[in-house]
Protein backbone atom coordinates (compact mmCIF):
# COMPACT_ATOMS: atom_id res chain seq x y z
CA UNK A 1 0.00 0.00 0.00
CA UNK A 2 1.49 3.22 -0.76
CA UNK A 3 1.50 5.99 2.13
CA UNK A 4 1.40 9.85 2.62
CA UNK A 5 4.12 10.28 4.49
CA UNK A 6 5.63 13.17 6.26
CA UNK A 7 9.53 13.25 6.87
CA UNK A 8 11.95 15.29 8.31
CA UNK A 9 9.21 18.09 9.29
CA UNK A 10 10.59 20.50 12.03
CA UNK A 11 8.71 22.94 14.55
CA UNK A 12 9.34 25.33 16.70
CA UNK A 13 8.15 24.79 20.59
CA UNK A 14 5.88 27.30 20.08
CA UNK A 15 4.59 25.58 16.86
CA UNK A 16 5.60 27.19 13.99
CA UNK A 17 7.22 25.52 10.83
CA UNK A 18 8.69 28.44 9.37
CA UNK A 19 9.49 31.85 10.50
CA UNK A 20 7.70 35.50 9.28
CA UNK A 21 9.65 37.38 5.89
CA UNK A 22 10.21 34.63 3.87
CA UNK A 23 12.35 35.93 0.88
CA UNK A 24 15.12 34.90 -1.58
CA UNK A 25 17.75 35.78 0.87
CA UNK A 26 15.33 34.00 3.79
CA UNK A 27 13.72 31.17 3.04
CA UNK A 28 12.59 30.33 6.29
CA UNK A 29 11.93 33.91 7.45
CA UNK A 30 13.39 35.27 10.67
CA UNK A 31 13.65 31.45 11.81
CA UNK A 32 17.06 31.17 9.51
CA UNK A 33 18.33 27.77 9.69
CA UNK A 34 17.12 27.19 12.94
CA UNK A 35 14.44 24.82 12.52
CA UNK A 36 17.13 22.06 11.07
CA UNK A 37 20.27 22.71 12.36
CA UNK A 38 19.90 19.04 14.02
CA UNK A 39 19.65 17.49 10.27
CA UNK A 40 22.38 20.02 8.84
CA UNK A 41 24.94 18.01 11.45
CA UNK A 42 24.11 14.54 11.34
CA UNK A 43 26.38 12.31 8.71
CA UNK A 44 23.31 12.32 6.19
CA UNK A 45 22.57 16.01 6.19
CA UNK A 46 26.48 16.83 5.74
CA UNK A 47 26.35 14.67 2.64
CA UNK A 48 23.01 16.15 0.85
CA UNK A 49 25.38 19.19 1.20
CA UNK A 50 28.45 17.72 -0.37
CA UNK A 51 30.44 17.66 3.24
CA UNK A 52 31.96 15.17 5.38
CA UNK A 53 31.59 13.99 8.75
CA UNK A 54 28.72 14.61 10.87
CA UNK A 55 26.72 13.04 13.84
CA UNK A 56 25.50 9.83 14.15
CA UNK A 57 22.71 8.20 16.60
CA UNK A 58 19.01 8.90 16.40
CA UNK A 59 19.11 11.97 14.83
CA UNK A 60 21.06 10.57 11.48
CA UNK A 61 18.96 7.26 11.93
CA UNK A 62 15.65 9.77 11.70
CA UNK A 63 16.76 12.31 8.94
CA UNK A 64 17.91 9.00 6.41
CA UNK A 65 14.47 7.78 6.26
CA UNK A 66 13.98 11.26 4.22
CA UNK A 67 14.17 8.94 0.99
CA UNK A 68 13.56 5.77 1.97
CA UNK A 69 10.68 4.10 -0.21
CA UNK A 70 9.63 6.98 -1.52
CA UNK A 71 8.58 7.35 -5.52
CA UNK A 72 7.07 11.04 -5.59
CA UNK A 73 6.82 14.64 -3.57
CA UNK A 74 3.90 17.07 -3.16
CA UNK A 75 4.99 20.26 -1.84
CA UNK A 76 3.17 23.83 -1.57
CA UNK A 77 3.94 27.11 -3.33
CA UNK A 78 5.91 28.49 -0.61
CA UNK A 79 8.30 25.42 -0.39
CA UNK A 80 9.28 25.72 -3.88
CA UNK A 81 10.04 29.64 -3.80
CA UNK A 82 10.07 33.13 -2.15
CA UNK A 83 6.71 35.22 -2.68
CA UNK A 84 6.65 35.68 -6.66
CA UNK A 85 8.23 33.14 -7.65
CA UNK A 86 5.26 32.67 -9.85
CA UNK A 87 5.97 35.91 -12.07
CA UNK A 88 9.45 34.43 -12.97
CA UNK A 89 9.32 32.00 -15.55
CA UNK A 90 12.79 31.35 -15.01
CA UNK A 91 12.37 30.11 -11.66
CA UNK A 92 13.19 26.06 -11.27
CA UNK A 93 13.31 26.31 -7.22
CA UNK A 94 15.85 27.05 -4.30
CA UNK A 95 18.06 23.95 -4.64
CA UNK A 96 20.15 24.21 -8.26
CA UNK A 97 20.37 21.58 -11.10
CA UNK A 98 20.18 18.43 -8.98
CA UNK A 99 17.71 18.95 -6.53
CA UNK A 100 17.94 16.67 -4.01
CA UNK A 101 14.36 14.83 -4.76
CA UNK A 102 15.28 12.32 -7.58
CA UNK A 103 11.67 11.62 -8.09
CA UNK A 104 8.23 13.46 -9.83
CA UNK A 105 7.53 16.42 -7.49
CA UNK A 106 4.16 18.05 -7.43
CA UNK A 107 4.09 21.83 -7.05
CA UNK A 108 0.36 23.22 -5.48
CA UNK A 109 -0.23 26.67 -7.04
CA UNK A 110 -2.97 28.29 -8.27
CA UNK A 111 -0.85 29.42 -11.32
CA UNK A 112 0.41 26.33 -12.95
CA UNK A 113 3.20 26.07 -15.51
CA UNK A 114 5.11 23.39 -17.62
CA UNK A 115 6.59 21.23 -16.09
CA UNK A 116 10.86 20.96 -15.47
CA UNK A 117 13.24 18.81 -15.96
CA UNK A 118 16.19 18.53 -12.93
CA UNK A 119 19.44 16.58 -13.26
CA UNK A 120 19.45 13.69 -11.22
CA UNK A 121 15.56 12.49 -11.90
CA UNK A 122 13.33 15.26 -10.48
CA UNK A 123 11.16 16.38 -12.10
CA UNK A 124 8.47 19.22 -11.01
CA UNK A 125 4.99 19.60 -12.39
CA UNK A 126 2.69 22.00 -11.30
CA UNK A 127 -1.16 21.78 -10.06
CA UNK A 128 -3.56 23.54 -9.01
CA UNK A 129 -5.30 20.78 -7.37
CA UNK A 130 -6.70 19.85 -3.83
CA UNK A 131 -5.17 17.77 -1.43
CA UNK A 132 -6.96 14.95 -2.55
CA UNK A 133 -6.48 15.39 -6.21
CA UNK A 134 -2.77 15.88 -5.95
CA UNK A 135 -2.46 12.74 -3.61
CA UNK A 136 -4.09 10.69 -6.24
CA UNK A 137 -2.29 12.06 -9.17
CA UNK A 138 1.40 11.71 -6.87
CA UNK A 139 0.48 8.09 -6.04
CA UNK A 140 -0.14 7.25 -9.92
CA UNK A 141 3.34 8.65 -10.62
CA UNK A 142 5.07 6.60 -7.66
CA UNK A 143 4.37 3.42 -8.85
CA UNK A 144 3.16 2.12 -5.70
CA UNK A 145 5.98 3.28 -3.71
CA UNK A 146 5.55 6.61 -0.74
CA UNK A 147 4.31 10.11 -1.14
CA UNK A 148 6.25 12.38 0.42
CA UNK A 149 4.36 15.10 1.98
CA UNK A 150 6.83 17.94 2.00
CA UNK A 151 5.41 20.71 3.54
CA UNK A 152 5.45 23.34 4.09
CA UNK A 153 2.75 24.17 7.23
CA UNK A 154 0.20 25.21 5.22
CA UNK A 155 -0.07 22.62 2.82
CA UNK A 156 0.75 20.00 5.67
CA UNK A 157 -2.04 21.35 7.88
CA UNK A 158 -4.97 21.19 4.47
CA UNK A 159 -3.54 17.58 4.06
CA UNK A 160 -3.98 16.97 7.60
CA UNK A 161 -7.57 18.68 8.03
CA UNK A 162 -8.36 16.37 5.18
CA UNK A 163 -7.60 12.90 6.62
CA UNK A 164 -4.93 12.32 3.94
CA UNK A 165 -1.31 11.50 6.09
CA UNK A 166 -1.01 8.07 7.19
CA UNK A 167 2.71 8.52 8.56
CA UNK A 168 4.27 11.88 9.95
CA UNK A 169 7.79 12.33 11.74
CA UNK A 170 7.78 15.58 13.26
CA UNK A 171 10.64 16.99 14.71
CA UNK A 172 9.94 19.19 17.79
CA UNK A 173 13.18 21.90 18.38
CA UNK A 174 13.91 24.05 21.64
CA UNK A 175 13.34 27.47 20.36
CA UNK A 176 10.78 29.90 20.33
CA UNK A 177 9.79 31.77 16.83
CA UNK A 178 7.14 33.70 18.27
CA UNK A 179 5.85 34.23 14.85
CA UNK A 180 5.82 33.02 11.22
CA UNK A 181 3.50 29.90 9.98
CA UNK A 182 1.42 27.71 12.81
CA UNK A 183 1.49 23.99 11.88
CA UNK A 184 -1.10 23.12 14.41
CA UNK A 185 -3.68 25.57 13.97
CA UNK A 186 -7.47 24.44 13.59
CA UNK A 187 -6.23 20.53 14.09
CA UNK A 188 -7.64 20.34 17.70
CA UNK A 189 -7.98 16.72 18.57
CA UNK A 190 -5.64 15.22 15.72
CA UNK A 191 -4.00 12.95 17.86
CA UNK A 192 -6.77 10.74 18.43
CA UNK A 193 -6.29 9.41 14.83
CA UNK A 194 -2.63 8.54 15.41
CA UNK A 195 -0.80 6.67 17.52
CA UNK A 196 2.21 8.87 18.75
CA UNK A 197 6.02 7.49 19.97
CA UNK A 198 8.60 10.24 21.06
CA UNK A 199 11.93 10.18 21.15
CA UNK A 200 14.39 12.73 22.73
CA UNK A 201 17.92 12.97 21.29
CA UNK A 202 21.03 13.78 22.88
CA UNK A 203 21.19 16.92 20.20
CA UNK A 204 18.29 18.59 22.00
CA UNK A 205 15.46 17.64 19.79
CA UNK A 206 12.79 15.70 20.13
CA UNK A 207 11.57 13.23 17.01
CA UNK A 208 7.68 12.28 17.61
CA UNK A 209 6.34 9.87 14.78
CA UNK A 210 2.54 10.20 14.11
CA UNK A 211 1.60 6.09 12.61
CA UNK A 212 -2.17 6.63 11.83
CA UNK A 213 -4.44 4.31 14.46
CA UNK A 214 -4.94 0.70 12.78
CA UNK A 215 -2.60 1.25 9.53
Amino acid sequence: MSLARVQNFSVSLDGFATGEGQSLEAPFGHAGERLHEWMFATRWGGAMFGRTGGTRGVDDAFSRLFTDGIGAEIMGAGKFGPPGWQDDPEWKGWWGADPPFHTPVFVLTHHPRPSIGMEGGTTFHFLDASPAEALATAREAAGGRDVRLGGGPTMLRAFLAAGLVDHMHMVMVPILLGRGVRLWDGLEGLEKDYEIEMTSSPGGVTHLTFTRAGL
